[in-house]
């Protein structure tokens, strides 16, 4: 009985590995389709692709960035803060 509650362990833990890889990689996807304007996603996905120096894509420094980005591009281009440009 001991070595299937190892066995039984083991496979739950790979399956969580498995599992959490899928999400990490499945994430940023989901949040640029959801959140991004069509008309945005090749500029984001430029800036992703320029500062994500790994394998995996570190999300939170690389949407700073974005943001800091088309912040600046507004501000250089005259755009309001409020408004929907």
């Amino acid at each position: 009985m001991t070595s299937l509650a190892v066995v039984a362990t083991v496979a739950g833990l790979v399956a969580f590995l498995i599992v959490s890889e899928v999400v990490a990689a499945v994430l940023p996807l989901v949040i640029v389709v959801a959140f991004v304007p069509p008309e945005e996603r090749r500029g984001l996905a430029e800036l992703l692709a320029a500062t994500d120096s790994s394998r995996r894509l570190r999300l939170w420094p690389a949407l700073r960035a974005a943001a800091t980005a088309r912040r600046s591009r507004r501000r250089v281009s005259g755009g309001r803060p409020g408004s929907l440009r």
